[in-house]
Parts: C-alpha cells; structure tokens; sequence
C-alpha cells in the first residue's frame, strides 16, 4: 500500500475525539497526516473540546487536551496532499472565515481528491462553496448551512453513528461514527487493510 499524505485542517477548540482518532489511526496504518492550524507553526499546539451527548438539546462541551500541531500552515499546499480531513467542534465556525482554507478546500474538490468531514466540519466546505448539488452528513445543527449552499443535509435520526459517502466526499455527524467515517474514507483513498 503506498503512503498517503493527508492535510487535516484543525483550529482552537476542534473536538478532541475528531481530531485526534483519525490522526491516530491514520498515522498508525502508515499515512503521514499534517495538521495545520493558520496563525501556528510545527510545535504548537490548539485547545481542544471535548462535546459529549448527555440529553440535552445539543451537545455538552468539556476541556480536551492540546492538540500538537506538526506542520506550518503557510507553507501547505494542495499538490502536495492526496487527501483532506476536516475535524467538527466549534473550530471550523472560525476557519471558514479563512480565505486560504477555503481556497485550500476548493483546490481538493477541484483535483477530485478525497475529502473527509465530520460534525461541523461541514461548515468549511457550504463556505467554500463545494456541496452544491451534493448529499451529506453533519451536525444536525449544520444541516442549514449545508442545504443554503445547495447541498442535501442528510438527517441522522439521533443515532450519529452513520457515514455518508458522496463520490470523492466522505461525511459523518459526529464521533460516534469514527469507525464508519474512517472506513469509508480509507475506501475511498484506495488503502486496503488485511485481516
């Protein structure tokens, strides 16, 4: 299986569990993943939160941990990645008001390269103006954003445990759904894994 490079987008308070589980995993079945903050450089770090469901309304947020940062986000270019990976929590509210994310963002829609989702995730792509015309998964508070840039926001019952899978577009609403949302996004970045 040949190494893939993979550009994860990560901000202040990214969810903890979105950003570092496929940060793990991916590093740990041989891809080089970057996560890249604008503003920070390789040895920063970002806050992270941690958003649990608890019965309320929406979700509950606690402190997660620091997220260290490996590459200069100043430096990345689309080229040089095969993929995208973008984490939910509240940061994608802040970076989709970041021209050179979602310019970044556009460049892998229009390469027809991989690009993975979660939660408010989504957000940066209705932003970027990349989902018209496409169906996906969110935050359910996302499903506006979503359906005003032209997309079909895929409701999810309650159970965020779903991926959703849209050509080179792989979407899911929440962390529970890591391992569906990582399968598919292994699939369609072509890695195989065997048992």
């Amino acid at each position: 299986m040949p190494r893939k490079k993979i550009l994860m987008l990560v901000g202040d308070f990214v969810e903890d569990y979105e950003a570092m589980v496929p940060f793990q995993m991916l590093t740990m079945i041989g891809h080089q993943v970057d996560a890249v903050c604008p503003g920070k450089k390789s040895g920063d770090t970002v806050k992270t939160a941690i958003h649990d469901f608890e019965g309320d309304q929406t979700y509950s947020e606690k402190v997660g941990h620091n997220f260290h940062i490996n590459a200069d986000f100043e430096t990345v270019a689309s080229a040089s990645y095969d993929a995208l990976i973008i984490p939910g929590g509240r940061a994608p509210e802040y970076l989709r008001l970041n021209p050179q994310i979602l310019e970044l963002t556009r460049e892998f829609f229009r390469d027809k390269k991989p690009v993975a989702a979660i939660c408010h995730g989504p957000q940066i792509l209705a932003a970027a103006g990349v989902i018209a015309g496409r169906s996906c998964s969110a935050y359910p508070a996302v499903g506006p954003d979503i359906e005003q840039a032209g997309g079909t926001w895929l409701a999810n019952n309650d159970t965020f445990s779903d991926a959703h899978v849209d050509g080179n577009l792989v979407t899911a609403p929440a962390w529970p759904a890591h391992p569906e949302w990582i399968r598919k996004f292994l699939e369609v970045l072509g890695t195989k894994i065997e048992l």
